[in-house]
């Protein structure tokens, strides 16, 4: 079992970029595949990026390929989201997730959540 707690979500222009972080505790956070998701009002819950516990393999949305970076630092306990070249698009709520075992891209395959950080872009 872990806890995550994002932070770092805020409101930007179209083209900037913020830097999302999720903390980890409870659990033992390295040995768990991380993802991001974000969620729009009225839509559902999307696959962002995920990383492997190891690093080693890193998934990105194709939405989102070329412009948001995954990675960890597992002994931080955190995992980060790099989001840059914003779209007013990506605004979102941008949400931290755990699991065992590989990335996946549903959110239902995760058990463990954050409560969100959100994501503004404006035009």
């Amino acid at each position: 079992q872990v806890q995550l707690q994002e932070s770092g979500g805020g409101l930007v222009q179209t083209g900037g970029s913020l830097r999302l972080a999720c903390a980890g505790s409870g659990g033992t956070f390295r040995d768990y595949t991380m993802g991001w998701f974000r969620q729009a009002p009225g839509k559902e819950r999307e696959f962002v990026a995920g990383i492997t516990w190891e690093g080693g393999r890193i998934s990105y949305a194709a939405s989102v390929k070329g412009r948001f970076t995954i990675s960890r630092d597992n002994a931080e306990n955190a995992v980060y989201l790099q989001v840059d070249s914003l779209k007013p698009e990506d605004t979102a709520v941008y949400y931290c997730a755990a699991r065992s075992g590989p990335i996946q891209t549903v959110s239902i395959a995760y058990n463990f959540w954050g409560q969100g950080t959100q994501v503004t872009v404006s035009s």
